[in-house]
């Protein structure tokens, strides 16, 4: 048997969010998308660029779950986001790179938890 709560957070529209139902995550990722064409770079690149603008401005979690998405299509290894990590270290510095590992961990759980439902 579920509690209230449980059964509040269920109907949460937080769920919804969580599993891409909502207006608002549709319109970032269109424009996510028309940017990426717009950039005119390649795919790698132009997630590599994202991964180090999001490490630089201490972004939330689902800013890399977007830009995750948007890897899905390229040849990117996690080498080449580590080694661009170890190359915006010194400009950001080494705090701001370990909460974007957490972050980046963060989005790997909640696109887990999209995926288990």
């Amino acid at each position: 048997m579920t509690t209230p709560t449980e059964q509040q957070a269920a109907g949460s529209p937080l769920n919804g969010l969580a599993r891409g139902e909502a207006p608002v995550l549709e319109s970032l990722v269109e424009m996510n998308l028309d940017s990426m064409e717009r950039s005119e770079l390649d795919p790698d690149t132009y997630v590599l660029v994202r991964l180090a603008a999001l490490v630089a401005m201490d972004a939330a979690p689902v800013s890399y779950l977007m830009t995750l998405a948007l890897g899905q299509g390229t040849d990117l290894t996690l080498e080449q986001a580590q080694d661009v990590l170890v190359a915006i270290a010194p400009v950001v510095g080494s705090a701001r790179v370990s909460a974007a590992a957490g972050n980046l961990l963060r989005a790997l759980e909640m696109a887990s938890a999209v995926e288990a439902t």
